[in-house]
């Protein structure tokens, strides 16, 4: 499979595509989107990916999926500004942030999407919602998720905390939870991030 031009094949409403989504609105790259239901992968994707899975990411001869792999591509592949850390030690720290997002907070964000009435899903809101707060005071000291720089790790954060309305969990506006609220605000206000929104991202809550 070649295109002349890079496409990212993108579910318009997963998480997963949307911080493909950040990172390419981020390096200002020209690259064209197709909107894709998961439920109607086409046969150039199937082509490009055996899985069948979205994103899938189409640059020339290179087709890329797992959205972790396309992120680092990306950054790699327009350097300007850089998304992750320069040192290895740093950079590793940062991998395995993304790892314990995924494990631990995406794995408790299938459940609710599974069987949004479920006793299961109730369960993980909770847990979701207390680890959130649990961690609302490491955003005190830095603007970013444990940095001074916005990097990979904020792009697979802004994603889950932009869908907290839809996974039915509310964070209380408190003194405590404060420097966690206003990590969002300044994620959501960042041009990459608004850029990077669907329609349909756009109905989970209004923009500011």
């Amino acid at each position: 499979m070649r295109r002349s031009s890079m496409t990212l094949f993108s579910d318009p409403t997963c998480q997963y595509s949307h911080r493909v989504r950040i990172v390419l609105a981020e390096k200002d790259v020209t690259v064209e989107i197709e909107d894709i239901e998961p439920t109607a992968i086409t046969e150039e994707i199937l082509e490009a990916n055996p899985y069948g899975t979205l994103p899938t990411l189409v640059d020339r001869d290179l087709a890329l999926y797992e959205s972790k792999v396309v992120m680092e591509y990306l950054d790699e592949r327009f350097p300007h500004p850089p998304l992750l850390p320069v040192y290895p030690v740093a950079r590793a720290q940062s991998r395995l942030w993304v790892h314990r997002i995924e494990t631990d907070w995406c794995t408790l964000i299938a459940q609710i999407i599974k069987s949004p009435e479920s006793k299961k899903a109730e369960e993980a809101r909770k847990e979701f919602r207390e680890s959130l707060i649990s961690i609302s005071s490491i955003f005190a000291d830095m603007p970013y998720f444990m940095s001074e720089e916005f990097t990979l790790v904020d792009c697979c954060l802004g994603p889950i905390l932009w869908r907290l309305p839809q996974l039915g969990i509310e964070l209380p506006n408190n003194r405590q939870v404060k420097p966690l609220l206003d990590y969002m605000e300044r994620l959501f206000d960042r041009p990459s991030f608004q850029e990077s929104l669907t329609d349909l991202e756009l109905e989970i809550r209004p923009l500011r």
